[in-house]
């Protein structure tokens, strides 16, 4: 049996699954029923190895074991597949959440956090940063900055971005205005964006820096922590953006200070006037 390499390989993506799993599944799917030997000599897969395949495909609810001798294998429509794949995520991601829950009160995050404490006294702060790619760990990583905010909070973007925060940040935004942080964003205010703009003006100072052609991406927290985003989001690919971090509180009270000049010039939402799109 010949099946591309790359239809193996989004299989493999798409189902979470390792090159031996993706050709001796496909190798049942196309007899229906068959014996180990024979999904190995199909399949290509070591013989010693293709038992405990068919072994992780039947847990994982891909495949089920025919009763009787010589021991068969049945292989199950594709959307039942589906079907089972995605409730074992479901049920697989909700135990995890659940064990990783009670960890907040398990010695062993103590033990973690004595480590990380006890490690970043001997840090140097030019060991303080790091660089980021892809735009879904940099929001992560964004998220992880205001969750840990005391004091402020200075985020700067673009028409297009203040759609994505609002969309990835705005649990944690909420959360930490209620702790009593002072949130400030900028970002040019379009019609695609206006209406977003006012939802995040109800926790945040909103403002306009389209007049002065302000289009940068950074974010400031309590003047010690900065994130700046090395790309033009409307260039670049999502799993190409890349963002530098930096845990510094004297490069980040310059940032801020020099922000400071320029936001009061910077037009208010209430005095914008654009329709929303």
């Amino acid at each position: 049996m010949i099946i591309k390499e790359e239809f193996l390989s989004r299989l493999r993506k798409i189902f979470d699954l390792n090159l031996y799993e993706a050709r001796v599944w496909t190798a049942l799917l196309s007899r229906g029923v068959s014996t180990a030997g024979e999904l190995s000599n199909i399949s290509d897969v070591p013989r010693s190895r293709t038992y405990d395949i068919l072994e992780s495909l039947e847990k994982k609810g891909f495949i089920i074991m025919k009763i009787g001798k010589p021991i068969k294998f049945v292989a199950l429509r594709p959307e039942e597949v589906v079907e089972r794949v995605k409730k074992n995520l479901v049920v697989n991601a909700q135990a995890k959440s659940r064990r990783l829950e009670e960890l907040k009160g398990d010695d062993v995050l103590s033990e973690l956090n004595n480590l990380f404490e006890n490690g970043v006294k001997f840090v140097e702060p030019s060991d303080l940063a790091g660089s980021l790619r892809g735009r879904q760990n940099m929001h992560n990583h964004l998220d992880m900055m205001i969750r840990s905010a005391e004091k402020s909070v200075t985020i700067v973007t673009t028409a297009e971005g203040l759609n994505r925060k609002m969309e990835a940040l705005l649990p944690s935004l909420e959360k930490a205005k209620r702790r009593g942080v002072v949130l400030r964003i900028g970002a040019p205010i379009t019609p695609k964006n206006i209406r977003i703009a006012k939802h995040l003006s109800k926790i945040a100072e909103v403002k306009d820096t389209s007049q002065k052609g302000l289009n940068g991406r950074f974010t400031i927290v309590d003047s010690e922590q900065l994130m700046f985003m090395l790309t033009d989001d409307a260039t670049v690919h999502p799993n190409y953006d890349v963002a530098v971090w930096l845990s510094t509180d004297f490069f980040a009270k310059v940032m801020e200070q020099m922000f400071e000049l320029t936001w009061n010039d910077f037009r208010p939402l209430s005095k914008v006037k654009i329709r929303e799109g």
